[in-house]
């Protein structure tokens, strides 16, 4: 890349060129994971520490997979095995581990502004891997990454992305990446869950599903995040599935090219129905499988892969 940054904290600040630059680089270490040898010695030497205070499965186990495929030595911390849970903070646990000479932590947690708070205060590299109801800024280049590679471009498509906006950081992540990249942004969910002045983050919003769906281009369609609700913000999940789930019929209103999509994990009947998530219009798992090289391609680029000063 043009630009150097030590950090992936948010795609929010990132202009299009360097959104683009960091989606070739993934595309160059793509074919590493066909490989019968899968790895390449670029990071060998350097140490990534996967810090994951909040459960993962698809992003922990790519970012790990990532690192290794790039030679970098790894540790692996979860939440109920650190000392977190005995009342040691996020930054004391931080500079007990950037005490030990880490170049790069990939931080999970469920706080807005974590690794905001870890960069400013080590001289690790920081690279988000989900904060609170933030940012996922690996999620949203792996998903424009996935969008490109099937569609061979990203502006002018309209995307719809449908459920609960307000929780999402992959939402924001999403908006940010594709905005910017030039495509028609569209944000569906309830009222409850569709956060203020969304707008203002570069998409258009309608509480109609049949409004964002209608000759779109990409359905995205996104968890329930209950265990960041404080309150009931719909009265059942069935009456979700009714008003706001994607299945075939409601699929039908989209262009006949249609890409669905979904982050995981899948909550089948109420957000997805089974026929369109195992359906030919599915690429779920071709999200997943270019998670690894997205983040092959940012712990490269954090390490000083990408060229310029950092």
């Amino acid at each position: 890349m043009s630009t150097q940054r030590r950090h992936l904290l948010e795609l929010a600040p990132l202009s299009a060129h360097e959104i683009t630059e960091l989606l070739d680089l993934a595309e160059s270490f793509q074919d590493i994971s066909q490989r019968r040898i899968k790895k390449v010695p670029a990071l060998r030497g350097m140490t990534v520490v996967l810090l994951f205070l909040e459960a993962s499965t698809r992003t922990r186990t790519s970012f790990e997979l990532a690192a290794k495929r790039l030679s970098a030595d790894t540790l692996s911390i979860a939440g109920g095995t650190s000392s977190v849970v005995k009342g040691e903070t996020l930054l004391d646990t931080a500079r007990n581990l950037a005490a030990m000479s880490p170049d790069i932590i990939v931080l999970r947690h469920k706080h807005s502004g974590a690794p905001h708070l870890l960069a400013r205060s080590l001289d690790a590299s920081i690279v988000n891997a989900g904060d609170g109801g933030h940012e996922h800024p690996t999620q949203g280049l792996l998903d424009a990454l996935t969008i490109r590679q099937h569609k061979k471009r990203i502006a002018g498509l309209k995307v719809a992305i449908i459920g609960d906006i307000a929780h999402s950081r992959v939402a924001r992540s999403g908006i940010a990446a594709l905005s910017k990249l030039g495509a028609d942004v569209w944000v569906c969910g309830p009222p409850t869950m569709m956060p203020p002045g969304v707008e203002s983050l570069g998409c258009r919003a309608t509480f109609d599903r049949t409004t964002a769906v209608r000759n779109a281009d990409v359905v995205m369609m996104l968890r329930i995040q209950k265990e960041r609700m404080t309150e009931e913000l719909f009265p059942s999940d069935r009456e979700y599935s009714q008003r706001y789930g994607l299945d075939s019929g409601v699929l039908a209103l989209a262009r006949p090219d249609a890409l669905v999509m979904h982050p995981g994990p899948i909550n089948r009947g109420v957000e997805l129905a089974p026929e369109v998530a195992d359906g030919p219009a599915s690429i779920i798992l071709d999200q997943v499988a270019n998670g690894i090289a997205v983040r092959m391609a940012v712990l490269y680029h954090c390490a000083g892969g990408g060229g310029g000063e950092a």
